[in-house]
């Protein structure tokens, strides 16, 4: 295998799956000995030590949001500068929704680096509601400018159909899931569920806020009645939580954990679950989802983005994103009453995150995309020259 140089560009924070994803891929391809320097969007002073091994370039940026990134005049030029000392075979940027991510073809195409994008904004697979939302919207302003990437990766076959459709050439469009750390994230012992005194355990991860639905599924949990041996545990924070606990509270089984920043107490709480709830009306390719599968844990997903493609034919259970309410409270007193069914599920959720969704061949598609990238941009510059 060829080592390269590749320029990250992506961000480190605000939390989200796009720091995830930044994260737990360049850490893969420096230990397959590959070097990565990481560009991102940030103050000056607030860079962490969980990243020491990288070489850094700091982008500057006005404005900083989950969702979107406004950086300042400077960082193009700041950008240009770097990629031009750097050097790097390619350019991969895990696009955070900037309008820097219009002008990279530009600045790559004039250095002669060849660039790949990860395109990650999430979506309702359901095309009739799809015209109308702000998600479509970002697709088609952003298909004209990825058609001039060398390649775009997507998560799903619903994302590659939507950009081809958009006008950005099938061959561009190249899907490579998320992928997860299956040692890492493995069936195994944990004692948080007799420290909470339950029987039977819950578990929703990710945000709280409206696209996740959490209220749905709250309000299922409190019409199934689930009785005093079974608990829900909701990790994650957001916008939504303060409005929605006074509502829904440990009286019910339902216990609020917030953010859980610490990996370990994480994997030790999906070890604990029976079954792994994901209620949501929008989605890319959850990656809790395929942590809690990789744990071992039955998980129930509404078919918002590509989270039915992973859970399809058996692998756990498929909601549709409407009357998801009615929905859970039929399946929950189920999983509660059926320990082998949330057994069985979350074998075969575990099979398939092996079959489909691990990091490792995440990280063998990226090499042979970057190789494939690389071949054809010298194989065009030999042209050039002959």
């Amino acid at each position: 295998m060829h080592h390269h140089h590749i320029a990250w560009l992506g961000k480190k924070s605000p939390f989200c799956g796009n720091v995830t994803y930044g994260r737990e891929i360049s850490n893969a391809l420096l230990e397959r000995d590959h070097r990565v320097s990481f560009l991102h969007f940030a103050q000056e002073e607030s860079l962490s030590d969980s990243w020491a091994h990288h070489s850094e370039v700091v982008l500057p940026f006005l404005y900083k949001s989950q969702i979107y990134t406004i950086p300042t005049l400077k960082s193009s030029k700041v950008l240009m500068r770097s990629l031009a000392d750097l050097k790097p075979d390619l350019v991969h940027a895990s696009l955070t929704l900037s309008p820097l991510d219009f002008r990279l073809p530009e600045i790559c195409a004039e250095l002669n680096l060849p660039l790949i994008a990860t395109f990650h904004p999430p979506f309702d697979s359901k095309l009739r509601n799809l015209k109308s939302s702000a998600q479509f919207l970002t697709y088609q302003l952003y298909a004209p400018c990825l058609a001039n990437y060398d390649r775009v990766i997507v998560f799903s076959q619903v994302q590659k159909d939507l950009l081809v459709r958009l006008g950005v050439p099938d061959p561009k469009v190249v899907i490579i899931p998320n992928g997860v750390d299956v040692q890492k994230y493995s069936p195994g012992p944990s004692r948080f569920k007799t420290r909470l005194g339950a029987k039977r355990l819950f578990v929703y991860m990710g945000r709280i806020s409206t696209e996740k639905n959490v209220e749905a599924m709250l309000k299922a949990w409190k019409l199934a009645n689930m009785g005093p041996d079974c608990k829900l545990v909701i990790v994650g924070d957001g916008p939504l939580s303060t409005v929605l606990k006074p509502f829904y509270t440990p009286e019910d089984g339902i216990l609020w954990y917030g953010f859980v920043a610490d990996e370990q107490q994480r994997i030790e709480i999906l070890r604990a679950a029976d079954a792994f709830i994901l209620p949501s009306l929008v989605e890319g390719l959850s990656l809790s989802l395929l942590e809690a599968m990789a744990c071992g844990v039955a998980c129930i997903a509404t078919d918002a983005g590509a989270d039915a493609e992973v859970i399809e034919d058996g692998a756990g259970v498929v909601m549709s994103t409407q009357g998801v309410t009615t929905q859970l409270k039929t399946l929950l007193p189920l999983f509660r009453d059926q320990p082998e069914l949330s057994a069985l599920l979350g074998q075969k959720g575990r099979k398939r995150v092996l079959e489909r969704y691990t990091l490792s061949r995440n990280i063998t598609q990226l090499e042979q995309l970057y190789q494939e990238v690389l071949t054809e941009t010298q194989t065009l510059t030999y042209t050039r020259w002959a």
